[in-house]
């Protein structure tokens, strides 16, 4: 007998779908309303816009991240960054508040500006998500952006805006408040008795506002941070990055349906291979050395005494096993190269440095490579760019982590504290002041703060120098971001 499944939905009462009809079907887009200059971006844009939009307001955004970045990688303070930033928002992203416009949102200029800004969001969201740094470095300059412009946004919007989120947080109230009057007045820096009656207290996780936390300016008990409503930026841009972190992750898991879109798959691969700040790049006065210094196969040992961490731990390890592995070869060569190291001069370094090797073994194994770096050999496209450049500090912090055996890398990032310490103790920085700041630095992922931390500290004499005879400029003040600058310096 033949099990009847009940159940089951009868093949011909069954809903049939023409996915021909539904494919070609008139799409129905929803037009989105900005009624506020700020924008958490929680729902992705469906309108259409045009290719060279696409492209060109992504372009143009990706100009304000990597600015942002830079300014993060130079220590510039937050007055500093905002004087920087807002004659190039008001350029490539402007975004004026309701206000400025006499008819409000209903504004034409308003809405075209939010519409770029909503649209640029969420396109470098897709260029952005493929790997794990990438959304990390995305979601953290995101989040520098959206704090400079709550902060410079007009208090009332700010506020309506506030209210339009509908936010989850508990309200503490006015017995509670009483009741701990006194720990919230020790607790938060700069409030007065009378903020402790007048204003509004919010009750949340600790874990939504890190940064209070790690300042010291709320109060904690049982799991909760009592917060004033003067804080409610910190408990705003918690809840921004954490739906950013989200979204980023659900677009990484549909960025495989876009490759056959041959359209924007490339505009997208090219948008993520330049999310580069700018200084980054090296230039010709990084590679220019010092006057009265001259750079052979032979000086080098001595000229490693002022090289970059980095780099001086790859020299000694190259000494020690007369072996560098092929990330840290190439790491190394092309620093060399930047510092004015001839080829010729360079094969010659390295034939000298891998005295384990035989003439056919170096000239099988490892010679090509060191020509090919310079441009001597391969493609027409590494001929005419005379080879690679030399990588910058976020290339060695974000491309190619070291793995068992190997050198390369940064070892502010790459090392544990305990063999960092090792390491500076060894190249000789033993002031515990500065070791104390390197490990402090580490944990909050400063790793370009830190390297130029120990290069003050190891060149204090020459700086003070500089600065009483004022050679020492504005430029030489900037944060170091490539290894060759911090040997030119």
């Amino acid at each position: 007998m033949i099990r009847q499944e009940f159940d089951r939905i009868d093949p011909k009462r069954r809903n049939h779908i023409d996915h021909k009809k539904k494919q070609f079907a008139d799409p129905t887009f929803k037009q989105h309303e900005y009624l506020h200059r700020l924008n958490l971006y929680d729902v992705p844009p469906t309108a259409e816009i045009t290719l060279e939009q696409f492209e060109q307001w992504a372009i143009d955004r990706l100009r304000i991240l990597a600015e942002l970045e830079t300014c993060s990688f130079r220590n510039k303070t937050p007055v500093e960054t905002t004087t920087h930033m807002t004659p190039l928002l008001q350029t490539y992203l402007p975004l004026s508040s309701t206000s400025s416009s006499s008819v409000g949102v209903r504004d034409d200029r308003l809405r075209k500006e939010r519409q770029k800004d909503h649209y640029s969001h969420f396109i470098l969201r897709l260029a952005f998500s493929s790997t794990e740094d990438l959304r990390r470095r995305f979601a953290r300059v995101e989040s520098t952006l959206f704090r400079l412009r709550f902060q410079s946004d007009d208090a009332g919007e700010r506020q309506k805006f506030v209210e339009s989120l509908n936010m989850d947080w508990e309200k503490v109230s006015e017995d509670e408040r009483r009741e701990l009057g006194p720990h919230l007045l020790n607790a938060t820096p700069g409030l007065r008795r009378q903020d402790i009656d007048d204003g509004a207290w919010f009750k949340v996780d600790f874990e939504t506002v890190p940064e209070l936390v790690e300042s010291r300016r709320v109060y904690l008990k049982k799991g909760k941070a009592y917060v004033p409503v003067k804080e409610q930026m910190s408990m705003i841009l918690a809840e921004f990055g954490a739906r950013l972190e989200k979204g980023l992750e659900l677009t990484a898991r549909a960025l495989p349906r876009l490759d056959e879109d041959d359209r924007l798959t490339p505009i997208l691969n090219h948008l993520s291979k330049n999310f580069a700040t700018p200084d980054s790049h090296l230039s010709d006065a990084d590679t220019a050395l010092p006057n009265g210094v001259s750079i052979n196969a032979s000086s080098i040992d001595t000229l490693s005494q002022n090289f970059p961490l980095c780099m001086r731990n790859l020299h000694m390890t190259l000494r020690k096993n007369s072996h560098l592995k092929h990330f840290g070869r190439l790491q190394y060569t092309l620093f060399l190269k930047g510092l004015g190291l001839t080829m010729e001069d360079c094969l010659v370094f390295w034939r000298h440095s891998f005295k384990t090797k035989t003439d056919d073994e170096f000239a099988k194994d490892y010679r090509y490579n060191i020509r090919h770096a310079y441009g001597d050999v391969g493609g027409d496209a590494i001929r005419r760019g005379r080879g690679y450049s030399p990588f910058s500090c976020q290339k060695i912090l974000t491309e190619h982590p070291p793995g068992s055996g190997e050198s390369h890398g940064c070892p502010y990032r790459h090392f544990g504290v305990d063999n960092l310490t090792t390491l500076l103790q060894v190249t000789g920085v033993g002031d515990r002041d500065v070791l104390r700041g390197v490990r402090e630095d580490v944990e909050k992922k400063r790793y370009h703060i830190a390297c130029n931390r120990v290069f003050e500290w190891a060149h204090r004499g020459e700086i003070k120098r500089a600065k009483d005879e004022g050679c020492w400029g504005a430029e030489e003040s900037d944060t170091i971001v490539h290894p060759n600058t911090y040997f030119r310096r």
